[in-house]
């Protein structure tokens, strides 16, 4: 399953809720990448730390051999860095995505991506992708790439204004370049239940129709301990309430299996 985080305004917690899911992930046995296709790299410095050494090989490498001929071009596989937590691994950003992305869009690799993961599908259980505040190369690529879409959301009329431009734009994804990507569902972050203006704007949504999901993620300064430790809230603090909902959150996302029928 490969899953995007994608809102194109700024500061709704992709990086948070792409590592943290995908942390749990791991944890439960899966064999899981995240890939950070922001230049900002918040994803890449959530799981690997800003103290440690920089990785040696980053997505900027992956893109840049896609546009130059090698005799013997890196695997995918090879792009790819362990993080400090078992089964988790990571396509690392680097800044240097952001001067590659007008040659990338020029020469059309908008498709690259998509390639490289079909590369390693056997080599992952999970996918989730953390992708830049803005719809361009890299988040288009990686809506090509997934087959589902998850929109963080936090509780504010901007966030609701360009919820429905966002949702034309991955249904326009879906229909040029990949049938198979369906908006699987809102995640309601940093909530407050005991303000009004929360209450209101995510009740909207829910009876307009969309796909709000549960639990809602609870406001939490934990949050911010997390970020500065390099450590998902499941390795932080496997008992605190955001963590709980976080599983929760995880747990609706899978695909329930099947009850056998008795004899």
């Amino acid at each position: 399953m490969r899953r995007v985080v994608f809102n194109q305004k700024g500061g709704v917690g992709k990086s948070t809720i792409t590592c943290n899911l995908a942390a749990i992930s791991a944890q439960k046995g899966k064999r899981t990448l995240v890939i950070d296709l922001d230049p900002q790299g918040n994803s890449t410095q959530y799981l690997l730390g800003s103290r440690t050494d920089p990785p040696e090989v980053t997505l900027a490498d992956f893109f840049e051999q896609s546009l130059t001929f090698r005799l013997n071009p890196k695997e995918t596989i090879d792009f790819v860095v362990a993080s400090p937590f078992e089964r988790l691994s990571l396509l690392p950003s680097h800044p240097r995505l952001e001067e590659l992305q007008g040659k990338l869009e020029s020469r059309y690799k908008i498709y690259k991506l998509r390639e490289a993961l079909d590369e390693i599908d056997e080599d992952f259980d999970q996918v989730f992708i953390d992708t830049p505040p803005a719809l361009n190369f890299f988040t288009r690529s990686a809506l090509i790439a997934a087959d589902a879409c998850l929109i963080p959301f936090d509780c504010d009329e901007f966030s609701r204004n360009a919820l429905y431009s966002l949702l034309a734009n991955a249904e326009e994804i879906r229909t040029d370049h990949n049938r198979d990507l369906k908006v699987e569902g809102i995640v309601v972050n940093q909530y407050q239940p005991r303000a009004n203006l929360p209450q209101k704007v995510v009740q909207e949504l829910i009876d307009e129709g969309l796909p709000v999901l549960q639990p809602y993620l609870s406001a939490s300064v934990k949050i911010k301990e997390s970020h500065e430790r390099a450590a998902p809230m499941i390795h932080l603090d496997p008992r605190h309430k955001l963590t709980q909902e976080f599983i929760v959150l995880y747990e609706n996302l899978e695909p329930k299996k099947k009850k056998k029928k008795g004899k």
